[in-house]
């Protein structure tokens, strides 16, 4: 069963979201591919939220540069594997989509991994922010490019909240 919660962060309000405790979604206001509110479950309170709160509130402080949280990631094997990749991108540095379609075997599917990474459902912790363009440039980002550029200037400690 499904259940959500909002907690503030230095982007605005983060929506939780666990099913059978793990969490399976993290969602910014105004993200792209955020699912109907309706899916979310009902607000309600669990132990997960209350870790994932913590761990957040670590990172944003600069104390945690990795997230131990239960996940459940649904999409394709695809997207699992792409999502697994992100997870692996070290607190501070960035990976191309090139480079990622490299390391799953496939050179030439550099704007699959751009959907890929598109649809992750659980943004920060699964840090899709760190993925950049083959010159560097930022491109795609669910939670704007605005926000992506933050978090990369966070992490690279050229800004901090």
């Amino acid at each position: 069963m499904r259940h959500h919660t909002v907690t503030d962060s230095p982007y605005g309000p983060l929506t939780l979201v666990a099913d059978e405790g793990a969490l399976c979604g993290l969602y910014m206001v105004g993200q792209r591919h955020r699912p109907p509110e309706e899916t979310f479950g009902a607000r309600g309170d669990n132990s997960l939220f209350d870790a994932a709160t913590r761990q957040l509130t670590a990172y944003f402080a600069g104390e945690l540069k990795e997230f131990d949280l239960p996940l459940r990631l649904d999409g394709t094997p695809f997207q699992r594997g792409v999502w697994e990749q992100l997870r692996k991108i070290p607190y501070g540095e960035t990976r191309s989509y090139g480079e990622l379609a490299g390391v799953l075997g496939n050179l030439g599917a550099s704007r699959a991994v751009g959907l890929a990474n598109g649809k992750n459902p659980v943004g920060i912790i699964v840090p899709c922010h760190r993925v950049v363009g083959a010159n560097g440039s930022l491109t795609g980002y669910g939670g704007g490019l605005d926000r992506k550029q933050r978090l990369l200037d966070f992490e690279s400690g050229a800004a901090l909240f």
